[in-house]
This record gives structure tokens, C-alpha cells and sequence, in this order.
């Protein structure tokens, strides 16, 4: 309650805060500055009403809503940056201080930094960076294994059936033995997911796939979101364990859940290669306790945007990309989805590709470097074997 209305307050001073400069730095009367400060205000309230509102209205109608509400959140985040690091420029004597006094310069330059910030970030969600990563093991597997991993999808209204089936190309293009998804598949709602029969597009991964449910999947309908998964043809593993060609595939309910199993119980009788799907990367030394070989996990979306990052990296051991501790390896994706406004500044949508080599598979361990480069994905389906 307190910590609620602690962010109510502060939320409140910065848009007091942003609103007070929108109304000095725009020129001329009372009629120009009540239209700007009214359009600003209804942007806010689009962003929200959507929220409250996507259940009630057409799916059209709420998928218009997000694509034109939410950017409001992020519009709103830089215009604070802006005028905060104008103002201390200004103290610093660096600015002269007409510039946020009815001046159509200083307005012109405030509208369009945020509005190349909003569209470049826009243009970078796009891109989805596709991330490659070859451990080995002396485990034995049945052969060595490709694994496309990926987390935090959020399907809805805001990333539509269109957008999941270029991804749903992506992965397969990638060949893999086996995907895995790692939480927060669902952005809450399935209503659009169901009418738009979203079920179809993961109906065309050509290789097995796994899941564990992630915290957005508790916020909306758990039970639903489990129906839906096994139509979409997804094995849910809820505090379960599957095995798949040597590889023992841990998935772990999400931490919303106060009694999912530990991880020590869950692993406790396991001697293969030890996957680990947990969404939210929270206490990874109880991976290393229990002795996983490899934890994905997802969540963060490493802020979504800068300086959000920072704010991540100081409440996660590890808020983005590969880590170690011990004998054990982690990975925490930004997600290939997003909440909200489809906007990524100094963080990137991605997707992994694990190749997992065994110095006891049957097969020799072919050379596999690690890469990064812009591409897209997603997978499902045993793939045929190459014998």
C-alpha cells in the first residue's frame, strides 16, 4: 500500500512536472496552450482507458487503442529526460531561458527529439537480434542439440497474429531439435488470442515445443492460458520435468505461485544435461545449489527502454545476457515481444539458439562460434532425423 501510493505520487509530480513546461514553452494565448496541454492530457488518457477498457470494446477498435495510447508512456518518459536536462542546462547557463518560454523554437525541438526517439524505437522493435550460444557437456545425448529459446512474447492486442507468424517463420527457418518458451507467451487477455485463432500459428513450429507460464499468465487467466497452450499444440510444464534425447528440460512455475515446488526437490533425481525454465531470473544461485547445467529465464525485458536498463540491472544479479556462476550457465533474454508500446531504446527484441555438444554424444561436436546479428524467430515438431 505504502510503495502504491509512493509511485502514485511521484507519478503525479512528473506529470505536473512535464505538463507545467508544456504550458511555459508553448507560444501564444490561452486558447493554444489549453489545446496543448489538452491533447497531451487526452494521449494519457487513451493510454489508460485501454487498459480498462480492450475487454469492451472490438478487437479492432482495442488494438487501435494500444497502437495509439501506449507510445504515450514512453512520450511521457522522455519529455520528463528532456526538460529535466534542459533545466539543468539552463542553471548551468548552457541555455538561455527563453528557449522554455513561449517559444515555437524550443517547442519545434522538444516535439521532435521525443518523436525521433518514438519512431526510431519503433523501427529498432522491429528487429529481432538473434543470439547464438554452444555449450558443451560431458553428458551423454543422443546427438548434439539445436534449441531455439525464447520469452516473453505477449501476444494480444499489442503483438498481433500477423507479427506472431513472421516469427513463427523465423524459427523455423532456424531447424531446431526442439523450442522452448519461457513465460509471459500471453499479455494477459486471450480474447484476441482465441478470436484470431493464434493457436494455428504455433500449430506450424516444426519441432516440439515446451513452455512454462510467466506472471502475465497469472494476471489474466491461468486455467485459460493453459487450454490454450495445449490447443496451440504446447506442452506446459508446471513444476514438471520432460526429457527429450539425453536433455532434461526443468520447468518451473512462475514465483506468483507461493507453493511451487523448490528447485532442489525438482532436480533432485535428475543425471542428464539440465535445462532450466524459470521466467523471472530472481535468486540464480539456487540453479548453482542444484546443480542445472543451464537456466533460461526472461522477464526483465532489461527495462524495455534506457534508462529503465539501469533500473533492471540494479534489482536483477543478472538482468540481460549470458552469465556463470559456478558450473552452472544462464541466460536472461529481453524478451522477443514487448508490453505495451512497441518501442525498444538501448535494449533489443531477441531470441537464443543453444547448440548443446556432448563430448559423449555419438556424433562429433561440430565448430560453432558465438553470433550476434539482426534476424527474427520462433519453432514446433519433432524435426526428422538426418540418419
Amino acid at each position: 500500500m505504502r510503495t502504491g501510493i509512493i509511485i502514485l505520487l511521484t507519478f503525479l509530480a512528473s506529470l505536473s512536472y512535464v505538463a507545467w513546461h508544456l504550458w511555459r514553452i508553448t507560444p501564444g494565448g490561452l486558447p493554444v496552450k489549453l489545446t496543448v496541454i489538452g491533447l497531451f492530457l487526452l494521449w494519457m488518457v487513451l493510454a489508460f482507458a485501454n487498459m480498462g477498457l480492450s475487454e469492451k470494446v472490438s478487437i479492432w477498435m482495442a488494438s487501435d487503442m494500444a497502437d495509439v495510447g501506449y507510445p504515450w508512456i514512453i512520450a511521457f518518459l522522455y519529455l520528463s529526460l528532456v526538460f529535466i536536462l534542459a533545466d539543468i542546462l539552463i542553471l548551468c547557463k548552457a541555455l538561455p531561458k527563453s528557449l522554455l518560454s513561449n517559444s515555437m523554437t524550443g517547442l519545434s525541438c522538444v516535439i521532435g527529439i521525443v518523436s525521433i526517439i518514438l519512431i526510431s524505437g519503433g523501427i529498432h522493435y522491429r528487429h529481432k537480434y538473434r543470439e547464438e550460444l554452444t555449450v558443451h557437456t560431458d553428458k551423454p545425448l543422443e546427438k548434439p542439440l539445436t534449441v531455439v529459446l525464447a520469452s516473453d512474447l505477449h501476444v494480444g492486442y499489442g503483438n498481433r497474429r500477423a507479427e506472431l507468424s513472421r516469427w513463427i517463420d523465423l524459427i523455423n527457418a532456424e531447424h531446431p531439435d526442439l523450442v522452448l518458451f519461457c513465460g509471459d507467451i500471453v499479455d494477459m487477455s486471450l480474447r484476441p488470442i482465441l478470436e484470431g485463432s493464434y493457436a494455428e500459428e504455433f500449430r506450424r513450429l516444426e519441432a516440439p515445443v515446451f513452455a512454462v507460464l510467466g506472471n502475465h499468465e497469472y494476471y489474466g487467466d491461468e486455467k485459460g492460458c493453459e487450454r490454450f497452450y495445449a490447443d496451440a499444440g504446447i506442452t506446459l510444464l508446471k513444476d514438471s520435468v520432460a526429457c527429450f534425447k539425453g536433455l532434461d528440460i526443468i520447468g518451473r512455475d512462475d514465483r506468483g505461485n507461493r507453493s511451487r515446488r523448490s528447485l532442489s526437490e525438482l532436480a533432485g533425481s535428475l543425471r542428464g544435461f539440465t535445462l532450466l525454465l524459470d521466467h523471472q531470473p530472481y535468486h540464480l544461485e539456487d540453479a548453482e545449489k542444484a546443480g542445472i547445467d543451464f537456466q533460461f529465464s526472461g522477464h526483465t525485458h532489461h527495462g524495455q527502454v534506457w534508462p529503465l536498463s539501469w533500473v533492471t540491472d540494479t534489482i536483477f544479479e543478472k538482468a540481460h545476457g549470458y552469465y556463470s556462476r559456478g558450473e552452472t550457465q544462464y541466460y536472461v533474454s529481453s524478451g522477443l515481444g514487448i508490453w505495451g508500446p512497441r518501442i525498444r531504446i538501448g535494449t533489443r527484441s531477441e531470441y537464443l539458439i543453444l547448440r548443446i555438444e556432448s563430448e559423449s554424444s555419438l556424433y562429433p561436436p561440430s565448430p560453432h562460434r558465438s553470433i550476434i546479428k539482426p534476424v527474427h524467430s520462433f519453432l514446433q515438431k519433432e524435426k526428422p532425423s538426418d540418419e
